[in-house]
Protein backbone atom coordinates (compact mmCIF):
# COMPACT_ATOMS: atom_id res chain seq x y z
CA UNK A 1 0.00 0.00 0.00
CA UNK A 2 1.15 3.55 -0.68
CA UNK A 3 1.97 6.08 2.01
CA UNK A 4 -1.19 7.96 1.00
CA UNK A 5 -3.32 5.00 2.14
CA UNK A 6 -5.09 6.00 5.40
CA UNK A 7 -3.41 4.47 8.45
CA UNK A 8 -5.90 3.44 11.13
CA UNK A 9 -4.93 2.56 14.71
CA UNK A 10 -7.36 0.29 16.59
CA UNK A 11 -7.04 0.50 20.38
CA UNK A 12 -9.02 -2.22 22.15
CA UNK A 13 -8.09 -4.71 24.87
CA UNK A 14 -10.07 -7.48 23.12
CA UNK A 15 -7.62 -9.25 20.81
CA UNK A 16 -10.39 -10.93 18.82
CA UNK A 17 -11.96 -7.56 18.00
CA UNK A 18 -8.58 -6.06 17.10
CA UNK A 19 -7.73 -8.92 14.74
CA UNK A 20 -11.19 -8.94 13.14
CA UNK A 21 -11.18 -5.20 12.46
CA UNK A 22 -7.59 -5.22 11.22
CA UNK A 23 -8.35 -7.92 8.66
CA UNK A 24 -11.56 -6.20 7.56
CA UNK A 25 -10.04 -2.72 7.16
CA UNK A 26 -6.98 -4.02 5.33
CA UNK A 27 -9.27 -5.98 3.01
CA UNK A 28 -10.95 -2.66 2.17
CA UNK A 29 -7.77 -0.83 1.27
CA UNK A 30 -6.56 0.68 4.54
CA UNK A 31 -3.36 0.26 6.51
CA UNK A 32 -4.12 -0.85 10.03
CA UNK A 33 -2.20 -1.17 13.30
CA UNK A 34 -3.48 -2.34 16.67
CA UNK A 35 -2.83 -1.59 20.33
CA UNK A 36 -4.10 -3.32 23.46
CA UNK A 37 -3.84 -0.37 25.85
CA UNK A 38 -2.71 3.23 26.23
CA UNK A 39 0.98 2.41 26.53
CA UNK A 40 0.86 0.36 23.35
CA UNK A 41 -1.08 3.18 21.64
CA UNK A 42 1.63 5.69 22.55
CA UNK A 43 4.31 3.41 21.15
CA UNK A 44 2.42 3.03 17.88
CA UNK A 45 1.91 6.79 17.58
CA UNK A 46 5.63 7.30 18.09
CA UNK A 47 6.59 4.73 15.47
CA UNK A 48 4.44 5.85 12.53
CA UNK A 49 2.05 8.52 11.32
CA UNK A 50 -1.55 7.60 12.11
CA UNK A 51 -4.53 9.20 10.37
CA UNK A 52 -7.34 8.06 12.71
CA UNK A 53 -7.78 6.17 15.98
CA UNK A 54 -10.60 3.74 16.74
CA UNK A 55 -10.62 3.85 20.54
CA UNK A 56 -12.56 1.57 22.89
CA UNK A 57 -13.96 3.23 26.02
CA UNK A 58 -13.72 0.29 28.43
CA UNK A 59 -10.10 -0.80 28.85
CA UNK A 60 -7.88 -1.66 31.83
CA UNK A 61 -5.53 1.07 32.98
CA UNK A 62 -6.26 4.35 31.26
CA UNK A 63 -9.75 4.19 29.79
CA UNK A 64 -10.56 5.31 26.27
CA UNK A 65 -12.08 8.51 27.67
CA UNK A 66 -8.86 9.30 29.56
CA UNK A 67 -6.72 8.55 26.50
CA UNK A 68 -8.93 10.77 24.35
CA UNK A 69 -8.57 13.64 26.82
CA UNK A 70 -4.79 13.14 26.96
CA UNK A 71 -4.50 13.31 23.17
CA UNK A 72 -6.62 16.46 22.95
CA UNK A 73 -4.35 18.08 25.56
CA UNK A 74 -1.18 17.22 23.59
CA UNK A 75 1.24 20.06 22.84
CA UNK A 76 1.96 18.29 19.55
CA UNK A 77 -0.79 19.84 17.41
CA UNK A 78 -0.83 16.91 14.97
CA UNK A 79 -1.67 14.48 17.77
CA UNK A 80 -4.10 16.92 19.37
CA UNK A 81 -6.14 17.09 16.15
CA UNK A 82 -5.96 13.37 15.35
CA UNK A 83 -9.48 12.12 14.48
CA UNK A 84 -10.93 9.72 17.06
CA UNK A 85 -13.91 7.38 16.81
CA UNK A 86 -14.97 6.02 20.19
CA UNK A 87 -16.41 2.51 20.69
CA UNK A 88 -18.96 2.56 23.52
CA UNK A 89 -21.11 -0.04 25.26
CA UNK A 90 -24.62 -0.36 23.85
CA UNK A 91 -27.04 2.05 25.49
CA UNK A 92 -24.35 3.94 27.43
CA UNK A 93 -25.34 7.48 26.47
CA UNK A 94 -23.13 8.88 29.23
CA UNK A 95 -20.00 7.44 27.60
CA UNK A 96 -20.97 8.95 24.25
CA UNK A 97 -21.64 12.39 25.70
CA UNK A 98 -18.45 12.38 27.80
CA UNK A 99 -16.48 11.14 24.78
CA UNK A 100 -17.71 14.07 22.70
CA UNK A 101 -16.95 16.43 25.59
CA UNK A 102 -13.40 15.07 25.59
CA UNK A 103 -13.10 15.83 21.88
CA UNK A 104 -13.99 12.57 20.09
CA UNK A 105 -15.19 13.07 16.52
CA UNK A 106 -17.72 10.25 16.37
CA UNK A 107 -18.87 7.22 18.34
CA UNK A 108 -20.21 3.75 17.61
CA UNK A 109 -22.04 1.51 20.08
CA UNK A 110 -21.09 -2.14 20.48
CA UNK A 111 -22.04 -4.53 18.99
CA UNK A 112 -21.59 -2.96 15.57
CA UNK A 113 -21.13 -3.98 11.97
CA UNK A 114 -17.56 -3.64 10.64
CA UNK A 115 -19.12 -2.13 7.51
CA UNK A 116 -20.68 0.64 9.57
CA UNK A 117 -17.34 1.33 11.24
CA UNK A 118 -15.71 1.50 7.80
CA UNK A 119 -18.34 4.00 6.67
CA UNK A 120 -17.77 6.11 9.79
CA UNK A 121 -14.00 6.03 9.27
CA UNK A 122 -14.33 7.14 5.66
CA UNK A 123 -16.72 9.93 6.63
CA UNK A 124 -14.41 11.28 9.35
CA UNK A 125 -11.36 11.07 7.07
CA UNK A 126 -13.30 12.86 4.34
CA UNK A 127 -14.26 15.63 6.74
CA UNK A 128 -10.72 15.89 8.07
CA UNK A 129 -9.38 16.52 4.54
CA UNK A 130 -7.44 13.29 4.13
CA UNK A 131 -9.11 12.27 0.91
CA UNK A 132 -7.11 12.43 -2.33
CA UNK A 133 -6.51 15.88 -3.73
CA UNK A 134 -7.42 17.80 -0.57
CA UNK A 135 -3.93 19.31 -0.29
CA UNK A 136 -4.19 20.73 -3.81
CA UNK A 137 -7.21 22.91 -3.06
CA UNK A 138 -6.89 26.67 -3.08
CA UNK A 139 -6.67 28.02 0.44
CA UNK A 140 -10.23 29.18 1.08
CA UNK A 141 -10.63 31.22 4.22
CA UNK A 142 -13.71 32.22 6.20
CA UNK A 143 -13.07 35.28 8.36
CA UNK A 144 -15.16 36.68 11.21
CA UNK A 145 -14.30 39.08 14.01
CA UNK A 146 -10.61 38.30 14.81
CA UNK A 147 -10.82 34.70 13.55
CA UNK A 148 -9.76 33.06 10.30
CA UNK A 149 -10.87 29.56 9.27
CA UNK A 150 -8.59 27.99 6.65
CA UNK A 151 -10.75 25.36 4.93
CA UNK A 152 -7.90 23.63 3.10
CA UNK A 153 -5.50 23.24 6.04
CA UNK A 154 -8.41 22.90 8.50
CA UNK A 155 -6.86 25.37 10.91
CA UNK A 156 -8.47 28.16 12.89
CA UNK A 157 -6.53 31.20 14.07
CA UNK A 158 -7.87 33.70 16.57
CA UNK A 159 -6.68 36.70 18.57
CA UNK A 160 -4.52 34.47 20.79
CA UNK A 161 -3.12 32.26 18.01
CA UNK A 162 -4.20 28.88 16.68
CA UNK A 163 -7.37 27.40 18.16
CA UNK A 164 -7.11 23.62 18.62
CA UNK A 165 -10.36 22.02 17.40
CA UNK A 166 -11.31 18.40 16.92
CA UNK A 167 -12.56 17.29 13.50
CA UNK A 168 -16.16 17.45 14.72
CA UNK A 169 -15.74 20.92 16.24
CA UNK A 170 -14.11 22.23 13.06
CA UNK A 171 -16.90 20.80 10.88
CA UNK A 172 -19.54 22.35 13.12
CA UNK A 173 -17.85 25.77 13.07
CA UNK A 174 -17.62 25.66 9.26
CA UNK A 175 -21.27 24.58 8.93
CA UNK A 176 -22.33 27.57 11.02
CA UNK A 177 -19.91 30.11 9.53
CA UNK A 178 -20.89 29.20 5.97
CA UNK A 179 -24.51 30.03 6.84
CA UNK A 180 -24.35 33.23 8.94
CA UNK A 181 -27.54 34.88 10.19
CA UNK A 182 -29.47 31.69 9.46
CA UNK A 183 -31.17 29.53 12.08
CA UNK A 184 -30.01 25.93 11.80
CA UNK A 185 -31.83 23.16 13.65
CA UNK A 186 -29.98 20.37 15.42
CA UNK A 187 -31.08 17.93 12.72
CA UNK A 188 -29.71 20.22 9.99
CA UNK A 189 -26.39 20.55 11.80
CA UNK A 190 -26.19 16.77 12.28
CA UNK A 191 -26.76 16.28 8.55
CA UNK A 192 -24.14 18.92 7.67
CA UNK A 193 -21.46 17.61 10.00
CA UNK A 194 -22.02 13.84 10.20
CA UNK A 195 -23.92 12.89 7.07
CA UNK A 196 -25.33 9.77 8.74
CA UNK A 197 -28.35 8.44 10.54
CA UNK A 198 -28.29 9.32 14.23
CA UNK A 199 -30.17 8.12 17.25
CA UNK A 200 -33.38 9.91 18.32
CA UNK A 201 -32.73 12.86 20.63
CA UNK A 202 -29.03 12.86 19.72
CA UNK A 203 -27.31 15.39 22.01
CA UNK A 204 -23.97 15.45 20.24
CA UNK A 205 -24.59 18.84 18.59
CA UNK A 206 -25.33 20.48 21.95
CA UNK A 207 -22.15 18.98 23.40
CA UNK A 208 -20.03 20.17 20.44
CA UNK A 209 -21.61 23.64 20.58
CA UNK A 210 -20.66 23.89 24.25
CA UNK A 211 -17.04 22.91 23.54
CA UNK A 212 -16.85 25.27 20.57
CA UNK A 213 -18.18 28.20 22.58
CA UNK A 214 -15.58 27.63 25.28
CA UNK A 215 -12.85 27.84 22.64
CA UNK A 216 -13.93 30.84 20.52
CA UNK A 217 -16.35 32.97 22.56
CA UNK A 218 -14.98 35.80 24.73
CA UNK A 219 -17.54 34.66 27.33
CA UNK A 220 -19.02 31.21 26.73
CA UNK A 221 -21.86 31.94 29.18
CA UNK A 222 -22.97 34.91 27.05
CA UNK A 223 -22.12 33.86 23.48
CA UNK A 224 -22.02 36.51 20.79
CA UNK A 225 -20.99 34.34 17.83
CA UNK A 226 -23.06 31.16 18.25
CA UNK A 227 -26.43 32.10 19.68
CA UNK A 228 -29.26 29.81 20.74
CA UNK A 229 -32.67 30.30 19.13
CA UNK A 230 -35.29 28.93 21.48
CA UNK A 231 -37.23 26.15 19.79
CA UNK A 232 -35.24 26.61 16.59
CA UNK A 233 -31.60 25.65 17.02
CA UNK A 234 -28.48 27.78 16.62
CA UNK A 235 -27.52 30.88 14.65
CA UNK A 236 -24.07 32.19 13.71
CA UNK A 237 -24.45 35.90 14.48
CA UNK A 238 -21.04 37.20 13.31
CA UNK A 239 -20.46 38.82 9.93
CA UNK A 240 -18.47 36.38 7.77
CA UNK A 241 -16.32 37.11 4.70
CA UNK A 242 -14.81 34.55 2.32
CA UNK A 243 -11.34 34.87 0.84
CA UNK A 244 -9.47 32.78 -1.75
CA UNK A 245 -5.72 32.51 -1.36
CA UNK A 246 -4.04 30.64 -4.28
CA UNK A 247 -1.18 28.39 -3.17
Amino acid sequence: MSEKTPHILIVDDDREIRDLLQRFLEKHGMRCSTAADGRDMRRQLGDAKVDLIVLDVMMPGDTGLQLCAQLRAEKNSQLARLPIIMLTAAGEETDRIVGLEMGADDYLAKPFSPRELLARIRAVLRRSGLEAGAAEMAAQVLAFDAYRIDLSSRRVNGPLGEVELSTGEFDLLVALAERPQRVLSRDQLLDLTKGRMVQPFDRSIDVQIGRLRRKIEPDATQPKFITTVRGGGYLFAAKVTRENEPR
